[in-house]
């Protein structure tokens, strides 16, 4: 091997792809490797030092994301160049321990992640029609795209959200009610701008939705822990311990995620309780274009009649997280207010991309892809769950579910003593970006289980792989 001193060594505490990462940089640190440098590939990298070719991948993505690395295709991935101009190699300070796994589960850059959340499944992506449209307007710019975006994001955009959920949604809404944002928080951002004040209470759903949460915690939000069941969020709860919150975060058609479903009877309540308390509620609707049997099920807003519903839908999920693009349909009574803090705020980014997603929507490519997606997501999950039962058996329960891009497997049997955080912690150090339930939760019992995303599992033979690695990570905690 060319490159023997990059072999971890036995008796190291820290996770393999820690190891490797260390020891790049020592190389490029005392002159072993330089500036413009060529470094093996993942592949042949984990060949010859018998590791999985995520624990590899991990690494490369930890040295790129630093400016260490610098990959050029299928030239290969080469010492940064930038680096020549540091002078002398002198040692690096390099921490011990390695840094706590990205919330998320995924770096900064670099390929996805095995069981990543919230992504999509980017192989099946029509990239080359994407890039058809994309490159038109590319041609055609024009003034207009030159100038800065409107605050509310392209109206042509706009327009094709609000002919694309009073069709698919049943919302009816008008294209001066939706509002583009720069992803999910944005969203969340608009409204906690426009209708909140630091220190307002809220309905948050117990387990939730981690980043939410995250998020508006910093945005001096106080939560409430609203237990969820079969029947989705406990609406009585919420009414006994916090009648008076004034706004509640809620994922009704797929909940966030257990995969529950807000019955009927607790949709009617949430609502009647918005407007007896003039509170407001957000309903997170994030992937419910993603059912399997049947047709979605209707929006929480579409029973809306008081108007106390805003409405959030994410492009991240139905095309690719890289648009960081979502939106926000609000109640007419308030698009003045949203207006003057949406000019308040950097608003949704290039038109070029709005434009081209504009396009994608009403040219019918939006419309075909979802349909394919449905298919596909079904069977990708069915490899997912036949894995785990094949190599798990009893040891994990995989939470039933009509849609999704994810799945939840509870602990059962020897698993569940070991706890689900500990677990995933293992997982992580073998490049497998498992999230544990239990920190999904703010309240009560943890209830211990697993999340994976499965929507880039392509074959049942990477599934099974994927779920004997996981497996491995759970040997590293009995």
């Amino acid at each position: 091997m060319d490159f023997p001193y990059l072999k971890p060594g036995p008796g190291e505490d820290a996770p393999l792809y820690w190891q490797l990462y260390r020891r790049y940089r020592d190389a490029i640190a005392s002159g072993k490797l330089r500036s413009g440098d060529r470094v093996p590939s993942v592949r042949s990298l984990a060949s010859e030092l018998n590791l999985a070719r995520g624990t590899v991948e991990l690494a490369y993505q930890m040295l790129t994301s630093e400016g260490y690395f610098s990959p050029r295709g299928a030239a290969g991935t080469f010492v940064s160049p930038r680096l020549e101009h540091l002078g002398e190699p002198s040692p690096l300070k390099v921490p011990t321990t390695p840094p706590p796994m990205p919330a998320n589960g995924q770096m900064a850059v670099g390929a996805p992640r095995p069981f990543q959340l919230g992504l999509p499944a980017l192989d099946a992506f029509p990239r080359k029609t994407w890039a058809r449209l994309a490159a038109r307007h590319l041609r055609a710019l024009d003034l207009p795209s030159m100038a800065y975006p409107e605050s509310a994001g392209y109206g042509p955009l706009r327009h094709a959200i609000a002919t694309y959920l009073g069709i698919s949604r049943g919302i009816a809404c008008t294209a001066d009610q939706v509002f583009v944002t720069a992803g999910y928080r944005a969203g969340l951002d608009l409204v906690c701008r426009t209708l909140l004040k630091p220190g307002d209470e809220g309905w948050f759903e117990d387990p939730g939705y981690l980043f939410a949460r995250q998020f508006l915690r910093a945005a001096g939000m106080r939560l409430t822990p609203i237990p969820v069941d079969d029947e989705g969020l406990d609406v009585s709860y919420g009414i006994q311990h916090a009648a008076n919150a004034r706004f509640a975060i809620v994922t009704p058609t797929h909940q966030s995620p257990t995969g529950a479903t807000l019955s009927l009877p607790r949709r009617l309540a949430l609502l009647d309780w918005a407007g007896q308390q003039n509170a407001w509620i957000v309903e997170d609707d994030y992937d419910s274009e993603f059912r399997y049997h049947g047709r979605p099920v209707p929006a929480l807003k579409s029973l809306d009649h008081n108007s106390r519903v805003l409405y959030t839908g994410t492009f991240s999920k139905v095309l690719f997280p890289g648009l960081r693009l979502a939106y926000l349909v609000v109640p007419v009574a308030h698009i003045d207010r949203f207006r003057e803090t949406a000019s308040l705020l950097g608003g949704a980014g290039p038109i070029s991309v709005q434009a081209t997603v504009a396009d994608f929507m009403e040219h019918g490519h939006f419309a075909r892809h979802l349909r394919k997606m449905r298919a596909l997501y079904a069977e990708r999950r069915g490899f997912l769950v036949d894995a785990l039962d094949h190599v798990f058996g009893d040891d994990l329960f995989v939470q039933p579910q009509a849609g999704g891009i994810h799945a939840l497997a509870y602990l059962h049997s020897s698993l569940a003593p070991l706890g689900d955080a500990p677990l995933a912690n293992a997982a992580h150090s073998l490049g497998l970006a498992v999230h544990a339930l239990s920190l999904w939760q703010l309240h009560g019992s943890p209830r211990n289980g697993l999340l994976m995303g499965f929507a880039n599992i392509a074959d049942p033979d990477t599934a099974l792989d994927l779920c004997q690695r996981l497996l491995a990570a759970v040997g590293t905690r009995r």
